[in-house]
């Protein structure tokens, strides 16, 4: 089946007991056992197992192509499921660019019980450099947030596989509409399913899918489970209708960032913009093998510095300055000052989700912001 019928049909189950063609919310925490001591729905207790969390989980799993999915309270909860899921003593390779919340979390969370080093991952030399005998797990971001910078997955992953180490891929700039990890040999994928997945800015959520239910997953399963940071039955019901329409409004914001990018690169105000849908893109060549399209996020460097672009963020209307993305509506923000002072990222730059309002709207009112 193409995307389009998966993300609609692979969440849904009919309710038998009364013929509707939408599954209801069970929002039961627990499950009748029968006279045996056993469970003939093969449900327990909601920590563990729910029907709704089932359904989200089986329509990640198709739209990545992988093997099982789990679902988490959070993408950051999400992230950290793989981390504890590691031996302590393991070492980690991370990009230098990488989402400041997971960034963070390793740095403070993790640190004396994992390893790890934040590189330049593309650079093959620097890589291989890194590698150490204890180097567990690889970690790609891909486009990276803010920078947009593009991983070659195809080249990392062949050479985590030659020392027998995983892979895993943040996957939420991208989603499956656009790129799959898993088919390009990486061993998991994480989303944070706030963004895209939710597409509404009222939903929290974070996913691992998995290439193949191995020793690592059962793992990761575990944590999940007797962790407990899972979605309620109310927002997994959330999450899959909000799928059903993923790869139609992925189109549109996709549509959007490519027509307010080429239109922000001609402005005599802006540096540059960072976009993978530009020819301009260092990395262009790597955006049209891996990538099916280029998405709805772009970050813009303003001339002028940080003060500039202060005062253009603070004279749009219709773009919110809010933190997150992938909702409907367009958000921005000055991202070095969320970052904190480690950041990498410029002082003039603006992140850009693009919504879905009409182009003509949000071009008319960054016109008037940028002067």
């Amino acid at each position: 089946m193409k995307i389009e019928t998966i993300a609609i049909h692979a969440g849904n189950v009919q309710d038998e007991a009364t013929g509707a063609v939408i599954q209801p919310i069970v929002m039961s925490t627990t499950f009748e056992r029968n006279e045996e001591g056993g469970y003939n729905s093969g449900y327990i207790y909601s920590r563990s197992t729910n029907p709704n969390r089932t359904s989200l989980e089986n329509v990640l799993t198709k739209l990545e192509g992988g093997a099982d999915a789990a679902a988490f309270s959070s993408g950051n909860a999400a992230g950290m499921a793989v981390f504890q899921s590691l031996k302590p003593g393991t070492h980690v390779i991370l990009p230098d660019d990488m989402y400041h919340g997971l960034r963070n979390q390793v740095k403070n969370l993790f640190e004396g019980i994992l390893e790890f080093d934040f590189i330049e991952i593309n650079n093959t030399e620097v890589l291989q450099q890194h590698i150490k005998p204890n180097t567990g797990l690889i970690w790609i971001e891909t486009p990276s947030n803010p920078l947009l910078k593009i991983t070659d997955l195809k080249k990392v992953i062949a050479i985590a596989k030659t020392h027998n180490i995983k892979v895993a891929c943040d996957n939420t700039f991208a989603t499956p509409v656009f790129q799959q990890p898993l088919l390009l040999g990486a061993d998991l994928v994480m989303h944070s399913s706030t963004k895209y997945f939710g597409g509404h800015s009222d939903l929290m959520g974070g996913v691992l899918i998995t290439a193949e239910k191995n020793d690592w997953w059962t793992k990761i399963r575990q944590v999940q489970e007797m962790g407990g940071a899972i979605p309620s039955p109310m927002d997994c019901y959330y999450l899959v209708r909000s799928i059903k329409t993923l790869p139609y409004r992925m189109d549109g914001h996709a549509k959007n960032a490519q027509l307010l990018a080429e239109y922000l690169e001609n402005h005599p105000k802006v540096e540059r913009v960072l976009y993978p849908g530009l020819p301009s893109h260092p990395q262009y060549d790597i955006i049209q093998q891996q990538m099916n399209g280029f998405g709805g996020m772009l970050s813009v460097c303003i001339k002028g510095g940080e003060e500039e672009s202060k005062r253009i963020i603070n004279s749009l209307t219709l773009f919110a300055q809010a933190t997150s993305l992938g909702g409907v509506e367009s958000l921005i923000e000055h991202r070095a000052s969320i970052e904190g002072p480690d950041t990498k990222t410029p002082r003039n730059l603006l992140r850009v989700s693009v919504g879905l309002e009409h182009i003509d709207d949000l071009i008319a009112d960054m016109e008037k912001a940028l002067g």
